[in-house]
């Protein structure tokens, strides 16, 4: 495997079974993408309430979303690298994912729950990587990505 992955159930609603998916395909996505070998991310999976909580906190808006990244590779002013740091493992970031709207989007969009998850924790992963969609030219990008990504690994709609 590529990816050190660290999952978290805060619902105990995610099956194991679910989770190996995911890491397969996250492993998938990051040899897609070229991420160094032995890069380490976490994957958290969350209630509505829980993600509201951290979308008020970190983000400024007050009600559930369905998934939020942290990436840990961004720079901002005032910040200093680490000095040895290009003998660690890359260190990615956090996924949080809400296994509420998971549930309740891939109803909404007639297709399954696992596809749903994989969509979500695609989306969050590309986010660590530094893909956005702030403008229309970058959510193309970054939404193409995510299809082919999806459709590669035989998670299609």
């Amino acid at each position: 495997m590529r990816l050190n992955i660290d999952f978290m159930d805060e619902t105990d609603d995610v099956k194991q079974e679910e989770m190996n998916l995911l890491e397969k395909l996250l492993n998938h996505a990051a040899e897609m993408e070229s991420v160094d070998k032995d890069s380490e991310l976490s994957v958290t999976f969350v209630s509505n309430d829980a993600i509201q909580e951290i979308n008020r906190t970190y983000r400024g808006k007050d009600s559930p979303t369905d998934v939020i990244s942290f990436a840990m590779e961004e720079m901002g002013e005032g910040e200093t690298e680490i000095a040895g740091a290009e003998n660690l493992p890359r260190m990615l970031g956090d996924i949080v994912i809400s296994i509420d709207m998971a549930l309740k989007q891939a109803e909404e969009y007639g297709h399954s729950y696992i596809r749903e998850l994989g969509f979500l924790t695609v989306h969050g992963f590309l986010h660590l990587l530094g893909y956005d969609h702030m403008t229309e030219e970058d959510e193309k990008r970054m939404f193409t990505r995510q299809e082919d990504i999806l459709k590669s690994y035989g998670l299609e709609r």
